[in-house]
């Protein structure tokens, strides 16, 4: 009667331990996925938004009648080997560039084209800082749940790494000049 007691025993401890580690890779696993949605997410705005630089760039050239570009570089960015937060920060360079040359010609904030660009180009932005938003709640999670007891064990177990936010900041590391502007 004391070996069925036992073997029971070991049944119901196996079986917890097989349900709590479900729980935990199941929840690494679910943030995992959240964020490549979100990091697929980023990526299509962030060449729609550099496509509409271009295309603005166009325009601009063309009202203007000037063959300078306004935006110089664009083409060799979209070459460059660099990270998405990188690539971000440089179309916000061009795009206050482009807020620069809204103020300094008062003709473009009545040309058609144009404020549907402009228009295109909040809507870019908004669900850009949507799903900025949306991959550092992710990674958060997946960071927490990587680094605190049970779920680090787990997380060793199938080489789940601690991500990066968005914004490149890394804060376990010694670099202390991570918070540029």
């Amino acid at each position: 009667m004391s070996f069925v007691f036992f073997l029971l025993f070991i049944i119901v401890l196996v079986g917890g331990c097989a349900i709590w580690y479900i729980v935990n890779f199941n929840r690494l696993m679910t943030c995992k996925s959240k964020i490549e949605q979100a990091e697929s997410i980023i990526d299509e705005g962030l060449r729609n938004k550099y496509d509409l630089i271009r295309k603005m760039d166009t325009t601009l050239q063309a009202n203007l009648k000037k063959d300078k570009s306004f935006f110089k570089d664009i083409e060799k960015v979209s070459k460059e080997n660099i990270t998405n937060f990188d690539f971000d920060r440089k179309l916000v360079e061009y795009e206050n560039i482009l807020q620069q040359l809204k103020q300094d010609y008062d003709n473009f904030k009545d040309e058609k084209d144009f404020k549907k660009m402009d228009g295109e180009m909040r809507e870019i932005n908004e669900k850009l800082s949507a799903a900025k938003t949306y991959y550092n709640k992710y990674t958060n999670r997946s960071n927490e749940l990587a680094r605190k007891f049970p779920g680090n064990i787990i997380a060793k177990l199938h080489d789940v790494e601690i991500k990066p936010y968005f914004d490149g900041k890394n804060m376990q590391d010694d670099i202390i000049d991570d918070f540029k502007i």
